[in-house]
């Protein structure tokens, strides 16, 4: 059997579109990684530098645009006095173009403020918008409101066994 011309333009640009797919699960994989890990450089090259941020929490909202206010929000909010971890799942990715497309990512995380013994807990989706550019796609406007949210104040702090953001992220500002 001989594919038509048409048809293996067709199977290409579908491979493509596969392709350009999970190259966007990787970027949004390794964001959640890097903010966890506090990796402001890595988190360079996943950021749009025009990139703008919507977030909202029960306690918080963020309003930032650009690359450079982004990266210095997560370095001073993910600190050595903080326990994260985020988990983005079931994305749900539309290749608009060869260089653009969009996500909903579904968002779990748990956050530890250790320096006044407070937890949060909750869920949001993400909303994403991604470009590509040089070959590479990059995160160019990611928003969320929570779906619900738990913050709670801890008796006492956890027993932490290792602590990856003491010796990596930078010192909390404000601290005593």
């Amino acid at each position: 059997m001989t594919m038509t011309d048409e048809e293996l333009r067709e199977l290409k640009r579908d491979i493509r579109v596969l392709k350009d797919i999970e190259a966007i699960k990787r970027v949004k994989h390794a964001y959640f990684r890097c903010i966890d890990t506090a990796n402001v450089e890595e988190l360079k090259s996943i950021f749009h530098k025009d990139v703008v941020v919507h977030f909202i929490g029960g306690t918080y909202e963020w309003t930032l645009n650009g690359r450079e206010e982004y990266l210095d929000a997560i370095a001073a909010n993910f600190n050595n006095e903080v326990v994260a971890q985020h988990n983005g799942h079931h994305p749900e990715i539309d290749v608009l173009s060869e260089t653009e497309a969009t996500g909903t990512w579904y968002l779990h995380d748990n956050f530890y403020r250790l320096w006044d013994k407070h937890f949060v807990t909750g869920t949001a989706l993400y909303r994403d918008r991604y470009v590509k550019e040089d070959g590479r796609w990059q995160i160019r406007e990611s928003r969320y409101e929570r779906i619900y949210e738990i913050g709670q104040a801890l008796a006492e702090l956890p027993p932490l066994t290792v602590h990856y953001l003491a010796k990596h992220g930078r010192t909390r500002s404000g601290q005593t």
